[in-house]
């Protein structure tokens, strides 16, 4: 990722964007706002396979080492391309029979570690979530914590995790749509089956308690809302901290945007907040009952008054 300057739009004004390589995407660092998607790099992609680092004879052929397997690279898969028989299907036919003979542990890793890339891609999320979810899977796999044949559970269960020790959360419903059906009951018990697993082998961080702030931006970037009230609503959700709200983060942060949608010139309806954060209307107002009595205590008087705060609705 690189720094560049580039006017924003939402700032409207000239600020430092970077480039995420894995997605394609150039930010803005102040607002978080996508100016470009679905960049294509035009860097160069050659490799120097030779021993003498004088020599210039790169080369485009070979996977990428993958630290993450013993040997650093998953072994070669041979495929026939021939539509008739003779040598040049036999080989893979040896290979495959071969590989029904002797069950290659390493093979069904680089499985598990595609199926990890392909949720992770379909999140969007950072590369360095993605290889945090593959050492979990790969240093509580040898636990055998894995029951029966849920194995899209027990990896969405190891996302879900790395999602956590990397402070960039994910809620379970977000999990839930990339895990290929598996249910969020089953996901909830390998999370803590994995969590205690990792305790033990000593390989946990302290995570402590999640804040909404980390589920704010984001679904306020879904809800359209603009910089300014985003700006607000963080500011109320880091005033909530001297007040004891026993709701789960995800709430309280749908509740806070509830909250500032009423306040701010941009109405949404309660259907779409309940859609954008993925939880209940009825919860968002439970929630809001909760959060409702410490509005003048919450809300920044530079950007509410009490008579502005009179147009939020009662719980």
């Amino acid at each position: 990722m690189g720094d560049e300057i580039s006017y924003c739009l939402d700032c409207r004004a000239s600020t430092v964007t970077v480039f995420d390589r894995t997605t394609g995407d150039c930010i803005c660092t102040e607002c978080g706002l996508v100016l470009e998607a679905r960049m294509v790099d035009e860097t160069q992609e050659w490799r120097q396979f030779a021993d003498d680092s004088r020599s210039n004879d790169p080369n485009r052929v070979g996977g990428r080492v993958n630290p993450l397997l013993d040997d650093g690279s998953p072994e070669t898969i041979v495929i026939s391309t021939s539509s008739g028989g003779g040598r040049t299907s036999s080989l893979p036919r040896s290979v495959n029979l071969k590989s029904e003979r002797f069950v290659d542990p390493k093979r069904a890793l680089v499985r598990a570690f595609d199926a990890i890339s392909a949720m992770s891609d379909r999140l969007c999320l950072l590369t360095t979530i993605k290889d945090r979810a593959k050492e979990i899977y790969k240093s509580v796999e040898k636990e055998k914590i894995l029951c029966g044949r849920s194995q899209d559970a027990f990896l969405a269960a190891c996302l879900f995790v790395a999602c956590r020790l990397e402070h960039t959360p994910r809620t379970m419903n977000e999990i839930c749509t990339v895990a290929n059906g598996a249910p969020k009951k089953k996901i909830g018990q390998y999370v803590s089956r994995i969590e205690s697993e990792l305790t033990r082998l000593g390989q946990s961080k302290e995570d402590g308690v999640i804040n909404p702030g980390v589920f704010l931006r984001r679904f306020c970037s879904s809800l359209g809302l603009p910089n300014e009230t985003v700006k607000v609503a963080q500011e109320v959700i880091k005033n909530l901290d001297d007040i004891d709200i026993r709701r789960s983060p995800v709430s309280v942060a749908a509740a806070v945007i509830y909250m500032m949608t009423q306040l701010s010139n941009i109405k949404k309806p309660l259907k779409d907040i309940a859609l954008a954060t993925g939880v209940s209307e009825n919860t968002i107002k439970k929630a809001y009952s909760d959060i409702y009595p410490y509005a003048s205590l919450l809300v920044p008087s530079s950007f509410a008054n009490n008579g502005t705060l009179s147009c939020l609705s009662q719980p």
